[in-house]
């Protein structure tokens, strides 16, 4: 869901020089080579930055983490816990694309002290999971199967593509009580059109690409859109999203804030898509929210908005 902004943006992404020639690349096999274009677009779409790898393996948790493993559709998922889930209410940390699930170490200290137990976990092909590529099916069967796996969450709190996920994995196999959402992605059809346009794929093949994930993951694009799945939920939501960022638009985050019943947004400055997951601001505001404050704005929806129709 980040894809295009964090591969501009983000300190990890290449070389200005080697963009330039990923950019003149896909400009060329855009005309003469659409298929190979579209094969390689895929690819890169779906395949996180190794980065994710190396910071989970230098992340420093504390004496009191336990590690573990699960399988889930095949793929070895590592899993963090602090407490025993099986006997405390546990939050569930759901980290973005191209993170690692001890992006959230932040925020343990001050979730142990209000007595949760905490699971986190890393998605395939990130941190020390297996597998090379994932998607956002993966993302959400893997929130699903790792909340099965430790019993409904008392609070699941999740950021950017990690949102998304652990909004379409609520039902009646596994849910939470309450959620945080923070600057969650909202729109994979709006994500591939920023991606195409970043890595300059000819817009004419942005179509083939869906085609192309539908028959990687078994699911219409047009189906993971958020907006058509919110007004199902009505658990309390809190939802952070920053003006300032880049990598997915705050008005993605506002949209959740429309179509869920139970949810307040609370918009931040200055920021960015990457701070405001670690900001203390935004730490203290949630744990507000778990102590029962009210925290944010109710936002109504209307069927003249953008996405005001489910």
């Amino acid at each position: 869901m980040t894809h295009a902004t964090t591969v501009a943006k983000h300190r990890r992404g290449p070389h200005p020089f080697a963009l330039g020639a990923v950019r003149a690349g896909f400009t060329l096999a855009s005309r003469l080579a659409p298929t190979r274009a579209v094969e390689r677009a895929l690819r890169l779409f779906v395949t996180p930055f190794a980065s994710s790898r190396a910071r989970a393996q230098a992340a420093q948790a504390d004496a009191h983490m336990q590690r573990g493993e699960l399988q889930v559709n095949g793929r070895r998922i590592v899993t963090y816990t602090w407490g025993d889930p099986s006997r405390q209410p546990y939050v569930l940390l759901v980290h973005g694309w191209s993170s690692f699930g001890l992006r959230y170490l932040p925020w343990v200290q001050a979730l142990r002290d209000m007595g949760y137990a905490l699971v986190t976990f890393d998605q395939p092909g990130h941190g020390n999971s297996g597998g090379r590529q994932c998607t956002l099916p993966d993302f959400i069967d893997t929130v699903r199967d790792v909340g099965r796996h430790f019993g409904d969450a008392e609070l699941t709190i999740a950021h950017s593509l990690g949102g998304a996920a652990a909004a379409l994995a609520q039902g009646e196999a596994w849910h939470a009580r309450k959620l945080i959402l923070i600057a969650p992605a909202a729109d994979p059809v709006a994500a591939t059109q920023r991606f195409t346009q970043f890595v300059r794929l000819g817009e004419h093949l942005r179509v083939r690409l869906h085609d192309s994930l539908e028959a990687m993951t078994g699911i219409n694009i047009h189906e993971l859109q958020v907006h058509r799945h919110l007004p199902l939920l009505g658990q309390p939501t809190l939802v952070v999203h920053d003006l300032d960022d880049r990598d997915v638009p705050w008005a993605e985050g506002e949209r959740y804030a429309r179509h869920m019943h139970g949810a307040r947004l609370l918009t931040t400055q200055g920021l960015g898509h990457h701070h405001v997951l670690d900001a203390p601001e935004v730490i203290e505001a949630s744990l507000a929210f778990l102590r029962g404050e009210t925290v944010g704005e109710r936002v109504v929806s209307s069927p003249n908005l953008p996405f005001g129709d489910s």
